[in-house]
């Protein structure tokens, strides 16, 4: 599992002035970027830009308080909205006009959001695990751990806690797996602690929106609030409509965050929506089993043979 590096490491500027890392595999003209989910970073995907690098121009950002990016001073500011302008302020400043975009999770919604602001620049999205919305249920299992685990002062013990909070969507893996899995997830500090490779405000800022959207609904409920009745539950909906251009949509087998109804839901909004599902994966597929590379590779052919189509 020790590939060796076969990428180049980037930095630009965000428009509010902050570092931001990337990487680039390959150095095709199709170009692909892949989009992490909310506590994840570009490290995420590189199997599978190694595998697509040979064909497919891949570039894989760590979202600002993620990775290699710089933290930001203004916690408030760790939006999805935030998250896509400074997307959209590399692909410029890489003079990108069209692209394809593969997300996962957080990254699925920042794909929906781009969809629905400059969707002409999109040729086609893979989006993993998530729908416009996601459950309650599954919100609040993923606030247990998000930006919570303890720092440690070793590896194994890191692994631990890594196997302890995904072990429900990644089932009978080995040591061997969580062992690199948490090299993916985690860093070691100056002063020697391993901890998540993320800010920690960034859970914070969700935690607090959750609590909000909590009073919100009982408001609601209570008849104090019937004008916002409607949209207090919209999520993106609207953005995910505006996904015109081809469409797959990644599910893992015993997913929480995407309902199999909810995919039902996704297919009548949008009928030409491609599914696939990867078994024994809850939230999210690795992207590296075989049955979601074939799934990727077969969805970017189509591209490929149908330009007239984007």
């Amino acid at each position: 599992m020790n590939l060796p590096a076969e990428y180049t490491e980037h930095h630009y500027q965000s428009n509010d002035g902050l570092s931001l890392y990337y990487r680039n595999y390959g150095a095709s003209d199709n170009v692909l970027i892949c989009l992490p989910g909310l506590t994840r970073n570009c490290k995420d995907f590189e199997e599978l830009a190694r595998h697509l690098a040979s064909r497919w121009r891949v570039t894989t950002p760590d979202l600002r308080g993620r990775g290699q990016s710089e933290w930001d001073p203004k916690p408030s500011r760790y939006r999805p909205e935030t998250y896509v302008g400074d997307i959209w302020k590399l692909m410029d400043d890489l003079a990108i006009q069209n692209f394809t975009v593969i997300g996962t999770s957080l990254g699925g919604w920042m794909a929906m959001i781009m969809a629905s602001q400059q969707g002409g620049r999109l040729r086609g999205v893979v989006v993993n695990d998530v729908g416009p919305v996601v459950p309650a249920s599954a919100l609040a299992r993923i606030m247990k751990y998000a930006g919570r685990l303890p720092p440690v002062r070793d590896w194994p013990s890191a692994a631990q806690q890594i196997q302890q909070a995904y072990a429900f969507a990644l089932p009978s893996m080995p040591d061997s797996f969580w062992a690199r899995f948490v090299r993916l997830s985690m860093h070691k500090n100056s002063d020697g602690w391993i901890l998540p490779d993320m800010d920690p405000a960034i859970a914070g800022v969700l935690r607090k929106a959750q609590r909000q959207l909590k009073i919100l609904r009982l408001l609601r409920r209570a008849g104090l609030m019937k004008r916002a009745s409607a949209t207090i539950d919209k999520g993106y909906w609207d953005q995910f409509q505006a996904l015109t251009m081809p469409c797959l949509l990644l599910r893992g087998s015993i997913s929480d965050v995407l309902p199999v109804d909810l995919v039902a839901q996704m297919k009548a909004v949008k009928p030409d929506l491609q599914t696939v599902t990867i078994a024994d994966r809850g939230h999210a597929p690795l992207l590296d089993e075989p049955e979601a590379l074939t799934a990727i590779d077969s969805f970017l052919e189509q591209l490929a043979r149908h330009p007239e189509q984007q």
